[in-house]
C-alpha cells in the first residue's frame, strides 16, 4: 500500500476507536435502546431517499441489519450503560471476528484450518482472562452483553457474506432501515414512554451538547466517512492488506478512554487484550488471503466498525 493509503487506513483506526467515546457521552443522555432506534433512523432517512438500494435479496439484508445493526448495539449500549468500561468494550468487540470464523464454519461450511483453530482459542482464551479479571471487582454481566454484541456483529457478517453486495457501502447504509422500528417498540417497552420522554426534554439544554456531538460523530465520522474510507481501501487492496490496521481500533479506544475518561485497565486485561488482539490477527492472516481472492462473480465485502 502507498503511504497516503497507510495513513488513510490509521484514520479510520482512529475514527473508530474514538467512537467508543463518542458512543459514551450520547449514552450519557439517551436511554440505550432508544439510542440505538435514533441513531439508525438518522441514518436510514437520507439513505432511502438519496441511496440507490443494493442490488441484494431482502431476507439478506433485513438478515445484515438485524444483526450487525440491531443486536450488535443492542448489547453493546446496554452493556456500556450497565458500566462496562469504554475502552475494553472495543475490545472485547473484537470477538466478532472468531465468531465470524465459527458461525462460518457452522453454516456456510467454510473449512477451519490449523492457524484459524490456533487463533480463535489464543483470542479466546484473552477473552476468559478480561471477563475473569472484569468479573473479579464488578458484575459479570455488562462483559456478557458486549459479548453478546460481538455475536451479533459476527451474525451480521455471515448475513453480509450472503448478500454478496455489488456496492458494499450501500449494503451498510441501507440495513440501517432496519434496527430503528423494532429498537423503538422495544425500548418503548422496556425503558418506557416517561424515560423517553425526559431524554428528549432535556437533550435541549446545553448540557446534553456533548450527547448530541457523540452521536453527530458517530453517525458522520464513525459510520459515514470511516466506512466510506474502508470501503474504498478494500477495493483496491487485498483484504490482508487493509484488515490487520483494524486490529488498532482497540489500542486507540483503550488508550483514549484512560485519557479522557481515566479508564485503567488493569494489568490482565490487558494481557487478555494481548491475546485477543494476537489471536485475530493470528487467525485472520489466512482469512484475509482468500478472501483476497473472491470466487468468480463475488465481489469481496467490507466490514464497519460501530
Amino acid at each position: 500500500m502507498p503511504t497516503r493509503h497507510v495513513l488513510l487506513a490509521l484514520t479510520v483506526a482512529v475514527l473508530w476507536g474514538l467512537n467508543f467515546l463518542a458512543i459514551h457521552a450520547s449514552l450519557e443522555q439517551f436511554p440505550p435502546l432508544f439510542l440505538v432506534a435514533l441513531r439508525f433512523g438518522i441514518i436510514a432517512i437520507p439513505t432511502v431517499l438519496f441511496v440507490p438500494r443494493p442490488r441484494v435479496p431482502w431476507k439478506w439484508l433485513i438478515a445484515y441489519g438485524l444483526g450487525f445493526g440491531t443486536l450488535q448495539f443492542l448489547f453493546l449500549y446496554a452493556g456500556m450503560t450497565a458500566g462496562f468500561p469504554t475502552g475494553l468494550a472495543s475490545l472485547v468487540l473484537q470477538a466478532s471476528a472468531p465468531f465470524t470464523v465459527l458461525l462460518g464454519a457452522a453454516f456456510l461450511g467454510e473449512r477451519l484450518g490449523r492457524r484459524a483453530l490456533t487463533g480463535i482459542g489464543a483470542a479466546s482464551a484473552g477473552l476468559v482472562v478480561v471477563g475473569l479479571s472484569y468479573g473479579d471487582a464488578a458484575p459479570l454481566g455488562p462483559f456478557l452483553l458486549v459479548l453478546c454484541g460481538a455475536l451479533g456483529w459476527a451474525l451480521g457478517n455471515i448475513a453480509s457474506r450472503q448478500a454478496r453486495a455489488d456496492k458494499p457501502l450501500n449494503l451498510v447504509l441501507w440495513m440501517s432501515i432496519v434496527p430503528p422500528l423494532p429498537m423503538l417498540a422495544l425500548s418503548l417497552g422496556v425503558e418506557g414512554p416517561a424515560r423517553i420522554g425526559d431524554a428528549i426534554a432535556t437533550s435541549l439544554s446545553p448540557a446534553a451538547i456533548p450527547a448530541w456531538i457523540g452521536l453527530a460523530y458517530t453517525i458522520a465520522l464513525g459510520t459515514l466517512l470511516g466506512s466510506g474510507i474502508w470501503v474504498w481501501l478494500m477495493a483496491r487492496h487485498p483484504a490482508g492488506s487493509v484488515a490487520p490496521f483494524s486490529m488498532l481500533v482497540p489500542v486507540v479506544g483503550i488508550a483514549a478512554a484512560w485519557i479522557v475518561l481515566d479508564e485503567r485497565p488493569a494489568w490482565l486485561e490487558l494481557a487478555g487484550g494481548v491475546l485477543i488482539v494476537g489471536g485475530v490477527l493470528w487467525a485472520s492472516r489466512q482469512q484475509a488471503r482468500d478472501s483476497s481472492q473472491p470466487h468468480p462473480g463475488q465481489p469481496a465485502t467490507a466490514s464497519a466498525l460501530p
